[in-house]
């Protein structure tokens, strides 16, 4: 089970996804070979072997990218598993590399720099679905 944040491409003074208009369409992250090259050079020890997805272990957990197969990247999807709040940082690390804002899959908004929240929500609905089982259910 994991956290899925979307980056996008999206203006910097959003707020929130309600902020853009209905006719936006983000451009396009980058070529294949420059997000990359941007992820090698923002994140030491990125393992990007495979040329559509990528994954970061760390002692926090693990943020496994989804950079897709297009090229253009249209998009980096970003599937967080982990305990601690350090992942945060590195969720931002990534995101500010690429020119890209967070969105919060679970939550359905934008991400704020130093806002744990979708993340602690997250990890509460994790380790409730992980606490319950069948015995567990009616």
């Amino acid at each position: 089970m994991s956290w899925d944040v979307l980056l996008l491409p999206l203006p910097a003074d959003i707020a929130s996804i309600d902020d853009l208009p209905a006719d936006h369409e983000p451009p396009p992250v980058g070529s294949r070979s420059d997000v990359r090259a941007v992820l090698e050079a923002a994140v030491p020890g990125v393992d990007l072997t495979d040329p559509a997805r990528g994954e970061l272990l760390g002692p926090a957990g693990v943020i496994e990218l989804n950079i897709g197969e297009g090229d253009p990247v249209e998009s980096v999807m970003l599937h967080v598993r982990g305990g601690t709040d350090d992942v945060l940082p590195m969720i931002f690390r990534i995101a500010r590399a690429l020119g890209c804002c967070p969105f919060d899959c679970a939550a359905g908004d934008l991400l704020a720099d130093g806002d744990a929240a979708g993340w602690h929500a997250f990890r509460a609905f994790r380790d409730r679905a992980l606490s319950s089982g069948p015995h567990d259910t009616p």
